[in-house]
């Protein structure tokens, strides 16, 4: 006789049995759904409830473009579409620069994976990530120093983590921190190395060099100790211009400078004087190891001395001051940091704002030191009755001097940035062009000066990004010393004058003007290379055309 459990008489049934009456239900199909009716299949829990017909899926193709994504799904940012989220491809027809870019501008979880097999069968490292992640860093340090982007810096760093095989890599980038963490998977420890940004230089040589290894690392051409090797040959090599070059330029580019501003040949050669005493002085004060906001200040006052001497001993008429006027201007060209100032506007666009933020307060404290040197100055020579007229400078249209002045100033400022020997015509070229653009919608369009700078700056961007493109190195050489003679110097003699004359209102407006200036450079240089990459073709995905990321989409909120 058997009991209700179906256990034979007199052994023990389990403690849970099923009660008289009862019927024990058939096992469940694998799954996590209900259990099956008579008459019906098992199915998965995960089943289209009735009358909800689900989308179809899209074929691959253009119309896949226009699908919108997780983010843009009216049911919330976690709702993955039926199709499934398209994947990213990287085009490698693209510069590295553009395909890692797309990787900086993509959330973590849709970057691609890296071609390169970095892992072995047993999903175990086979390259050493720590030797990686060092020569990541020291390339984004000698990036960084030299006065790139952070944008830009972090595109390389991404190219050569990608080139390795390692993938979930975050790089962080600021003004004097760079730092980067790898994390092989969601269960093991990441790894993590930083560098700090001590000494900054202005040596696009070595710049170049970078770029065309970081070119190498990712083309596949060159191992791990041989990027080792010739990282050390590129930090190694001498600076290409000897140290009489240097002042020489700096000499030669105040002497242009004073030209543009209605200076004659006279005026050229006392221009040239007072900044090579101001150079000759700067680079003493450097080897006593005087941080650099003195060099400044002492460079800026030689030329300012040499003014108000020049205005002192000459006759009180109008041409005399415009002489001493336009020495001083010439030497105000020499020493503003353009430079600085284009890369804190570039990371501020970029959403990078700490390293902007700081990168325009080092703009500040050197702007100040060249301002104390020229207003100390000044105000002595207005203390000792020497008469600085504010409206002195006549700039008159000369188109073929001014035009050729130009050209030498750009070229000039080749040779401080110690550029390539192959770059500096294209380079001075393209500050003629700039020069040519300003003067045609100041001089015959009479244009506003900050629309005609933000043209000039911004054809000055987009053909140096095109250039940088066409011999896939960095931008840098190619706009910054061309947008030297677009810089507001007459601005800002005139507001520090304004201020040494006790004229608060007149000075304070000059001020803002030049600094105004300066911003429509920043914008329009910055401006200018997007456009460049807008022509290019958008990296992102190859089977379809979707738009290239922006680096924020906060909306102000």
């Amino acid at each position: 006789m058997s009991g209700p459990s179906g256990t034979a008489a007199g052994e023990p049934g389990p403690g849970f049995v099923v009660p008289e009456g009862l019927s024990v239900p058939p096992p469940a199909a694998a799954g996590t759904g209900p259990l099956p009716g008579p008459g019906e299949e098992a199915h998965s829990g995960f089943a289209v409830p009735e009358g909800v017909t689900p989308p179809a899926p899209q074929p691959p193709g253009p119309a896949a473009a226009a699908s919108p994504g997780p983010a843009a799904d009216p049911r919330g940012a976690g709702f993955t579409p039926p199709e499934g989220i398209p994947a990213v491809v990287l085009n490698k027809r693209l510069p590295w620069q553009d395909r890692m870019r797309s990787m900086v501008r993509l959330p973590v979880g849709e970057r691609p994976a890296p071609e390169t097999r970095a892992r072995g069968s047993e999903g175990e490292y086979t390259v050493p990530v720590p030797r990686i992640l060092d020569l990541t860093l020291r390339i984004g340090e000698l990036l960084l120093a030299s006065g790139e982007g952070a944008e830009d810096v972090e595109t390389a760093m991404f190219a050569i983590a990608h080139a390795h095989g390692l993938d979930r890599c975050e790089a962080t980038v600021t003004f004097t921190l760079i730092s980067i963490t790898h994390q092989p998977s969601l269960v093991d420890d990441p790894v993590s190395l930083s560098r700090i940004v001590r000494r900054r230089g202005t040596d696009y040589t070595r710049l170049a060099g970078v770029f065309r290894l970081v070119d190498d690392i990712t083309a596949g051409r060159v191992t791990l100790e041989e990027s080792y090797g010739r990282l050390a040959e590129i930090r190694r090599n001498r600076h290409p211009y000897a140290t009489w070059q240097l002042s020489a330029a700096s000499g030669l580019l105040a002497g242009a400078a004073s030209v543009l501003v209605g200076g004659r040949w006279e005026v050229f050669l006392l221009a040239v004087l007072g900044a090579l005493a101001g150079d000759r002085l700067a680079w003493a004060l450097s080897g006593r190891g005087l941080p650099e906001f003195y060099q400044l200040l002492a460079a800026a006052t030689c030329p300012a001395v040499t003014g108000v001497l020049l205005a002192a001993t000459g006759e009180p008429d109008r041409n005399e001051l415009v002489r001493a006027a336009a020495v001083i201007t010439g030497g105000l060209f020499a020493l503003f940091p353009g430079r600085a100032l284009v890369a804190a506007v570039q990371d501020g666009l970029t959403g990078f704002y700490i390293t902007a933020s700081a990168r325009l307060l080092e703009v500040f404290y050197l702007m100040t030191g060249i301002t104390t040197g020229v207003l100390a100055v000044l105000y002595f020579g207005e203390l000792s009755g020497v008469s600085l007229n504010p409206e002195a400078i006549d700039v008159r249209t000369r188109p073929l001097i001014q035009l050729a002045a130009a050209v030498v100033l750009s070229l000039s400022f080749c040779v401080l940035l110690q550029q390539e020997r192959h770059t500096v015509l294209v380079a001075s070229l393209n500050g003629g062009v700039a020069w040519v653009v300003y003067g045609a919608m100041v001089d015959v369009g009479n244009l506003s000066p900050f629309a005609a700078t933000a043209v000039g700056a911004g054809l000055v961007g987009l053909f140096g990004q095109l250039l940088a493109r066409y011999r896939l190195t960095s931008s840098l050489p190619y706009i910054t010393a061309a947008i030297g003679p677009l810089l507001p110097g007459g601005a800002f003699y005139f507001g520090l004058l304004g201020l040494a004359q006790g004229d608060v209102d007149t000075g304070v407006q000059n001020l803002l003007r030049a600094a105004t200036l300066a911003l429509a450079i920043a914008v329009g240089v910055n401006l200018g290379s997007e456009l460049a990459r807008l022509f290019i073709g958008a990296p992102g995905r190859l089977e379809t055309a979707a738009p290239r990321r922006g680096a924020k989409r906060t909306r102000g909120f």
